[in-house]
């Protein structure tokens, strides 16, 4: 393809203003070009080409819009992915992929038969904490993980408006959060073998599930993903244990926060990049070198997602995020969730 891709986003809510819009416009390959707003004209504001619309089919039928991005709640992710194939457009959607299995293999099933592109938004992998630790694990810092914590908590004891704190299909804590965790422990370790979960709602009010306790069991590995509303003295983000040592790491990626100030991968210098204050610790072995101290964390880079979907849309590089991928986490959600009603250990299937 020469030329810049065209985009449409459809939605501006947090998700496609916070994430996808200032990051989609830090890629020089990609051109903002329409926004879909049922309301106002807020991204003008900031983008001032764009053309505002009001309906989809203003993207759909438009020859120049290559690749669409839905930023909507998940429980309308179907519709307008499967309308965005069937008008021949390349897309972008904003994660969870789906709320169940059955609707990802459907929508999988339509973008190869018209031989488009289709990818999940798991920009988390691209956090600066998590490329650190895929670093730690790939080249065996720590040697063999044997057990490993994730936590995703704050202290929220009362319910907050939102649809992702709705009882609609696709709302909820697992969906939400627990989607990026599940995704980050395959790109790790693979499918698991098992899975355990305690999935509830543990505040009074709570209309959807707001805790998760998850254990997915590996041949001689166990992998704990846990996120609490109940949690006013914040522990580890992320903790792994290995043959050789451990690696232990407070805090959370900063690129979301830089985000919301209205920085962007051009406009910052040190973009992704945490202070030393914030950087891990790791108490390993060397050889015969016992090896403690301080780990320097990774930068971030949401946009190496975006500059990877231009790149294959162009022909230039393999997908980074495969819809089947994001598939995988979906259906680990349903197990979760099943295994929590059964009150019992399921095998991944």
């Amino acid at each position: 393809m020469s030329g810049p891709i065209h985009v449409g986003l459809i939605g501006y809510g947090y998700a496609g203003k916070t994430f996808h819009a200032p990051i989609i416009t830090s890629v020089p390959g990609l051109q903002l070009t329409k926004v879909v707003e049922r309301r106002g004209r807020e991204s003008q504001k900031r983008y001032p080409w764009v053309e505002v619309v009001t309906d989809v089919r203003h993207l759909y039928d438009d020859e120049q819009i290559d690749l669409i991005v839905v930023t909507t709640p998940s429980t309308n992710h179907v519709e307008f992915v499967r309308d965005a194939l069937l008008a021949g457009k390349h897309v972008v959607v904003e994660k969870p992929f789906t709320v169940s299995s059955a609707d990802a293999d459907d929508l999988i099933k339509l973008a190869a038969s018209r031989g488009k592109v289709l990818s999940v938004f798991h920009n988390r992998r691209w956090d600066a904490d998590f490329r650190t630790i895929q670093k730690i694990v790939h080249e065996g810092l720590i040697g063999s993980v044997v057990e490993c914590e994730f936590h995703w908590d704050n202290f929220r004891p009362e319910v907050h408006g939102g649809w992702r704190e709705s009882d609609v299909p696709g709302a909820g804590v697992l969906y939400d959060l627990g989607v990026h965790f599940l995704d980050q422990a395959v790109c790790l370790f693979g499918v698991p073998d098992t899975i355990t979960a305690d999935v509830r709602k543990s505040r009074p009010n709570a209309r959807n599930h707001d805790y998760f306790d998850i254990v997915l069991g590996y041949n001689g590995k166990k992998v704990i993903l846990k996120s609490s509303r109940y949690v006013r003295e914040i522990g580890p983000r992320y903790t792994l244990h290995g043959t050789l040592g451990s690696f232990v790491k407070y805090g959370i990626d900063p690129q979301e926060e830089a985000l919301i100030r209205g920085e962007t991968p051009i406009t910052s210098r040190a973009w992704g990049s945490e202070p030393r204050a914030r950087w891990g610790t790791i108490n390993t072995s060397v050889g015969s070198l016992h090896v403690t101290g301080l780990l320097e964390t990774m930068p971030g880079a949401y946009q190496d997602y975006y500059q990877n979907i231009c790149d294959h849309i162009s022909g230039k590089a393999e997908l980074a995020v495969t819809a089947d991928e994001a598939r995988t986490a979906i259906r680990l959600i349903e197990l979760a969730l099943q295994s929590h009603e059964e009150q019992r250990t399921l095998p991944f299937s």
